[in-house]
């Protein structure tokens, strides 16, 4: 049965509206960002464009911008990395292995994953400042590791159990092991969950503020999302023009590796919704 009409107008409207309401922010970025004169919206002064902000986030050595930049890129790629690593082998022992208890396992880690973040940062700063960890990237990407390990773990898993047992059977025919039939056949055929649970988990490290604030006490090992949410510390004012070019430049590498990925993401988060 078509559409009629007035379904696909309301489709239409739908998705207009969804795509105002998320771009809404995004425009207002961009354009107080390239503004000389950040507060024209609220003031109602004249608009001037301007790379200005841009060369102050970029450029400016009290800003730490780019050492920002270059700690929530290192610790959101050891994080991903790790994480999915740690995930996946789980993911193989619980979907394709099939151990006693394994629901009750992916049920503790769901509720695991509940937990609020403020109710466990106090405990993990005594012991990250008993171990001397504090301000380094160690402080950082373990916590990130134990926080989206659940996430990636019931993805993995849900893809992992759609696969075919006869691809096991056939390796395990060959002489293969448990780990070269995880490593050489199920790997390889599962590349788009990976792949997407690694993105999920880069992105979830790259934008964490929580722990960045209470773990990390200088540009050292600061990351992106504590970095400007100081900028007006360094000002004594809100200079909104500096925080929206940095918001600016932050949006690219996350931007870039979704585009890269996208199929790669969609087919990875549809797995196992679907069984044939």
């Amino acid at each position: 049965m078509k559409d009629s009409f007035g379904q696909k107008t309301l489709y239409n409207l739908g998705w207009i509206f969804v795509l105002g309401f998320c771009l809404k922010p995004v425009i207002f970025m961009l354009v107080t960002a390239l503004g000389e004169n950040p507060e024209y919206l609220a003031k109602g002064t004249d608009y001037s464009f301007t790379l200005g902000n841009f060369s102050d986030v970029l450029f400016t050595g009290n800003l730490h911008f780019m050492d920002y930049l270059k700690n929530s890129l290192l610790v959101s790629a050891v994080s991903a990395v790790g994480a999915v690593s740690i995930a996946s082998l789980a993911a193989f022992s619980i979907a394709r292995l099939r151990p006693m208890g394994r629901m009750m396992i992916l049920f503790i880690a769901l509720s695991v994953s509940m937990f609020p973040q403020i109710s466990i940062v106090g405990y993990l700063f005594k012991i990250f400042s008993g171990l001397g960890w504090i301000n380094s990237y160690i402080a950082l990407i373990l916590p990130y590791i134990a926080w989206v390990l659940p996430l990636s773990l019931w993805i993995l898993v849900s893809y992992f159990s759609q696969l075919p047992d006869e691809l096991d059977q056939a390796a395990r025919l060959d002489g293969c092991g448990a780990f070269q039939v995880y490593w050489r056949v199920i790997i390889p055929i599962a590349l788009p969950a990976v792949l997407s649970t690694m993105l999920l988990v880069f992105i979830f490290a790259f934008n964490e503020f929580m722990f960045a604030l209470i773990l990390t006490a200088d540009h050292s090992a600061r990351t992106v999302p504590v970095g400007i949410a100081l900028f007006q510390g360094l000002h004594g004012e809100i200079p909104w023009g500096n925080i929206m070019a940095a918001a600016c430049i932050t949006t690219i590498p996350v931007i870039i590796l979704t585009v890269l990925f996208q199929r790669r993401i969609v087919a990875g988060l549809s797995a196992g919704a679907v069984k044939g």
